[in-house]
């Protein structure tokens, strides 16, 4: 099994990258969604607060992986060769899934202006809706590792001076170069 793990700070693009590799075939499966389903089954609206409490309580549960062997679940569920893995926090997420595949790790990167600026564009329920949420949110996704998840990476594509279609073409060209080193 290939899996490309997609990592970066929030609204840095992962997203727009790992749409990118659907496109191509690959299936995808989102971190956020996993916690964002544990969220509800505990009782609770999804929001920023909500979901950033349930992904502590999560690995304080279960440890750093939580998220990720949940993932795995889905992923064995899908039956696909070729899985993009949006929204990597941590190096014991990708250990758990080297476990299971060959894993490149892709950050995508963009300054926080940039990043602030997309995420209120997005509008999802969870996005901050100013900049001392987003500051807020920022520390937490530091504090669960995400840092040494991006500084560890195998490969990095910048979106800060990009449009989504530039950013997709330089997704799927860095993967298809993977996946042909993976092949010879």
């Amino acid at each position: 099994m290939l899996i490309v793990a997609i990592t970066g700070m929030p609204g840095a693009g992962k997203s727009t990258a790992a749409n990118a590799l659907v496109a191509k075939g690959w299936k995808r499966v989102i971190m956020g969604d996993v916690i964002r389903e544990e969220t509800v089954r505990r009782g609770f609206v999804p929001d920023s607060k909500n979901t950033g409490e349930v992904m502590k309580q999560l690995r304080k549960e279960r440890g750093e992986a939580a998220v990720a062997e949940l993932c795995l679940e889905a992923i064995r569920s899908a039956g696909s060769e070729k899985v993009v893995v949006d929204g990597i926090r941590s190096i014991p997420e990708v250990e758990t899934f080297r476990k299971s595949a060959n894993v490149i790790l892709i950050v995508v990167h963009a300054s926080p202006s940039r990043r602030y600026a997309l995420l209120k564009d997005r509008g999802r329920r969870d996005d901050p809706l100013s900049p001392e949420m987003f500051l807020k949110r920022e520390e937490r996704e530091l504090g669960v590792g995400i840092g040494s998840a991006i500084a560890l990476a195998d490969e990095m594509v910048s979106n800060e001076r990009t449009t989504p279609e530039t950013l997709a073409t330089e997704i799927a060209k860095t993967v298809d170069r993977w996946v042909e080193r993976i092949a010879h």
